[in-house]
């Protein structure tokens, strides 16, 4: 299970790397810490998409639900803000900041700002890491033991997936996500 799992995440990663918008950068030799320097790479393209598409989605819209069974929009918007804090903090090995408690049927102003909020954290936790400790073995939430590298590779994989969900809600109340607009010239 543990195999599959950490397959499937360098699979996310290689097909988000191979997706990134911007170039990675070209280094003559190997690139000093690895990990740490794709995470950079990585996650301001997800911070940008997600971000985007929070602020297109109509505040009236954070309730919707494509089905009674589904999650709403609101509570994507929250599971991403706690998601951020907590890969990044795992990443980093550092504590998450106290932040205040957001919920789903919170005005749509209060989920943006908790949304950037976790976005800024991760961008300063990812913006002096490097590959140190990433080979580190550390618990994931009580449910396994696994090197701290895959908490990196989890934070790519989620932010794609979490974008992904965003952009089907769009859709569905006919808003094109920002990622399926044309460029700007």
């Amino acid at each position: 299970m543990k195999t599959v799992l950490l397959t499937l995440l360098l699979l996310c990663a290689t097909v988000s790397l191979a997706n990134a918008q911007s170039t990675p950068p070209q280094a003559a030799g190997p690139a000093k810490d690895p990990v740490a320097a794709s995470a950079r790479i990585l996650f301001p393209r997800q911070m940008k998409n997600m971000m985007a598409a929070i602020d297109a989605m109509p505040a009236d819209k954070f309730g919707y639900k494509p089905t009674p069974d589904q999650s709403s929009f609101g509570h994507l918007v929250v599971h991403v803000v706690e998601f951020n804090y907590n890969m990044c903090s795992k990443i980093a090995d550092v504590p998450a900041p106290k932040a205040d408690e957001v919920k789903e049927t919170d005005a749509k102003e209060k989920l943006q700002a908790a949304a950037k909020a976790s976005y800024d954290f991760c961008s300063s936790t990812l913006a002096n890491l490097t590959d140190d400790k990433m080979g580190d073995m550390m618990d994931f939430f009580g449910r396994f033991q696994a090197p701290r590298a895959m908490a990196a590779l989890i934070l790519s994989s989620g932010g794609a997936d979490h974008y992904s969900t965003a952009a089907m809600y769009l859709r569905l109340n006919g808003i094109q996500p920002p990622t399926a607009q044309p460029a700007k010239k």
